[in-house]
């Protein structure tokens, strides 16, 4: 882990390395995306399933692409109880959470004019769920159960196909929170089939859940034709901690996100030049016999930077400039700084508040903004899942009060189809 303290000459530019991390798609990327996309639009599920042998090394028929009822119910069979009940106990949880986002239908009078907002579920959601490196049933019931609070009538999964079948643990969440269709088909084909519909695979009105940077690529480039959720790039943590912080538990922390994939980025900001200096020793000895140590050994030597700075004032201003995924305040008074920090997708706080806690049972949702986006995403939610139409009603009487405004208004504008509008009812 490098090292970088406030008085170094090397800081502000570590620093703005960092804060400028998004990664910018390449042109190469997107005009193969656009390829694949068009491609999918035109040819459907012809074009889903070439791409799905090319790509995924796994040839299947149009009949095959939806997974049947028969292999939900054989999932349960594959896995251990003790794990059912820990799906079954996490989706508890975050159901339990997510309802309490629930918003309604209102209105109010102003004179005799009714205003006021209407609540609505979107009718068909998309939830992309990865299936490379890692399985994550997690993502799964983040997805998926805060649609169903929120009332989507339809939730289509997709996810990458397997040689020997989906995993069965990806198949128990989705029977437990909810979902509608599964269909074993990933990366971009997946992306363009859920937003332009095929005969298998229906469209669907918006698109959520992470991917590659070809599944980001296509979100962002499909965003008009459906809704997507944010376009989210590798796992971020931040760390900051002050002098009594232990090295272990921060080293620790930096892994469990470090061991996402060799892109995920992690950091510490702290007041304590031997905390930071503890931390990197340990980083090293803690990587040693992971099941995921050649992914987190990378991600680690590519990506991580200890910042060490004079005050905790200084430490809560470096994360906001970064904006993380996660931040972490590993300090004995955490709620004290709680009003100061502005930008990050999701806060855990104190000395006891592991990401593992937050990713898989806590309850608040996982799917998070990265690159710095979080000074202006936030984190999914059940509002992902709804629209709002406003409502305005007026009387003849209430109209007449206000009609004279109206009428200049639309005359400083330049539209007077818009002045005759509100005329027409008076003459």
């Amino acid at each position: 882990m490098k090292i970088v303290a406030s008085t170094d000459r090397a800081f502000v530019s570590a620093l703005k390395k960092v804060v400028s991390r998004a990664r910018m798609q390449g042109a190469a990327v997107e005009r193969t995306v656009r390829t694949l996309l068009q491609a999918v639009e035109r040819g459907g599920d012809a074009a889903v399933l070439r791409y799905t042998k090319q790509f995924d090394k796994v040839a299947l028929k149009a009949s095959e692409l939806k997974v049947t009822s028969e292999e939900i119910k054989d999932a349960y069979h594959r896995i251990r109880k003790d794990e059912g009940d820990a799906l079954r106990f996490a989706a508890q949880r975050i159901a339990a959470f997510h309802e309490r986002q629930r918003t309604k239908t209102w209105m109010y009078q102003d004179g005799e004019a009714t205003l006021g907002q209407v609540v609505t579920p979107i009718d068909a959601v998309g939830l992309y769920v990865p299936g490379g490196k890692a399985v994550y049933p997690s993502t799964v019931l983040m997805s998926a159960i805060p649609a169903k609070v929120a009332g989507v009538s339809r939730i289509v999964m997709c996810t990458p196909p397997q040689k020997d079948g989906i995993n069965p643990y990806l198949l128990v969440a989705a029977d437990i929170a909810g979902v509608t269709d599964i269909f074993r088909v990933g990366g971009v084909q997946a992306v363009g089939a859920l937003a332009f519909g095929t005969k298998s695979i229906p469209k669907v009105d918006k698109i959520v859940g992470p991917g590659n940077i070809y599944v980001a690529t296509a979100k962002r480039l499909l965003y008009g034709t459906v809704g997507v959720d944010m376009v989210a790039g590798p796992s971020e943590l931040l760390v900051v901690a002050d002098g009594d912080a232990k090295p272990a538990h921060v080293a620790a922390d930096l892994l469990c996100e470090a061991e996402h994939d060799e892109d995920a980025q992690v950091w510490l900001v702290t007041t304590s030049a031997s905390l930071a200096k503890n931390v990197g020793r340990l980083l090293e000895q803690q990587l040693r016999g992971l099941q995921r140590e050649k992914i987190a050994a990378k991600s680690v030597a590519r990506h991580s930077v200890a910042f060490v700075v004079t005050t905790m004032d200084e430490a809560i201003e470096v994360a906001n400039q970064i904006a993380p995924e996660h931040l972490t305040l590993s300090v004995d008074q955490p709620f004290d700084y709680l009003e100061k920090i502005r930008h990050a997708g999701a806060l855990f706080l104190g000395r006891y508040t592991p990401p593992s806690v937050a990713d898989y049972i806590a309850g608040p949702n996982h799917v998070l903004p990265t690159g710095g986006t979080a000074k202006f995403f936030s984190a999914l939610s059940v509002l992902d899942y709804l629209k709002v139409s406003n409502i305005v009603h007026y009387t003849k009487e209430e109209l007449s009060k206000v009609k004279d405004h109206l009428i200049r208004f639309a005359h400083i504008e330049g539209f007077d189809a818009h002045a005759k509008s509100a005329q027409s009812r008076f003459a």
